[in-house]
C-alpha cells in the first residue's frame, strides 16, 4: 500500500466499473451470425439485377408481392410464401390482382433481369397497374459508384 508523507496507510477504494469486453464479444459473434444467415433469409429467382444508386424501402413496409423476369422471358411470382412459381403472365397479373383487391397497400415489386428488354419490364409494369397496384416498384442491386 502506498504511505502518505505523514506515515499514515491509504485505504485503496473499490473501483465500481463494468467490464464490457466480454459484451463486445457476444455482439461481435451476434454480428457474425447475423451477417451469415441474412442471405438466406432471401430468396427468390436468380437473376442478374441492374446496379443504380438507389435507396431502400421503408422497413416497415409489409411483405411485397415479388414478380421476377428471368433473362429467357420467364415469370415468376412469390406471393409472400418463400415459393417462386414459373407461370404465364396472365395468371400471374389475375393472382396479383386478387391479392390488392383483400390487401391494397401491399407493394409490389419487379425483379427483372439486366439482359431483359425494356419493352417486357414496361408491359409488366401496365398490367400489373392495371391489376389494382398503385405503384410498381423495380428492384435494383446497390451501385458502388465505380464504372
Amino acid at each position: 500500500m502506498a504511505t502518505q508523507k505523514s506515515g499514515r496507510k491509504i485505504k485503496r477504494q473499490l473501483v465500481a466499473e463494468i467490464n464490457v469486453v466480454p459484451y463486445i464479444d457476444v455482439m461481435l459473434v451476434l454480428l457474425i451470425v447475423f451477417m451469415i444467415t441474412a442471405p438466406l433469409l432471401m430468396q427468390g429467382v436468380k437473376v442478374d439485377l441492374p446496379k443504380a444508386p438507389t435507396s431502400p424501402l421503408d422497413d416497415k413496409a409489409k411483405d411485397p408481392l415479388i414478380i421476377s423476369i428471368k433473362a429467357d422471358g420467364s415469370y415468376y411470382v412469390d406471393l409472400g410464401n418463400g415459393k417462386n412459381l414459373k407461370e404465364p403472365l396472365p395468371d400471374i397479373v389475375t393472382k396479383i390482382g386478387k391479392v390488392l383487391a383483400q390487401k391494397p397497400d401491399t407493394p409490389v415489386l419487379v425483379w427483372g433481369d439486366q439482359k431483359v428488354e425494356y419493352g417486357v419490364v414496361v408491359n409488366l409494369m401496365a398490367q400489373l397497374q392495371g391489376a389494382g397496384a398503385p405503384s410498381v416498384g423495380l428492384v435494383t442491386e446497390p451501385h458502388s459508384g465505380k464504372r
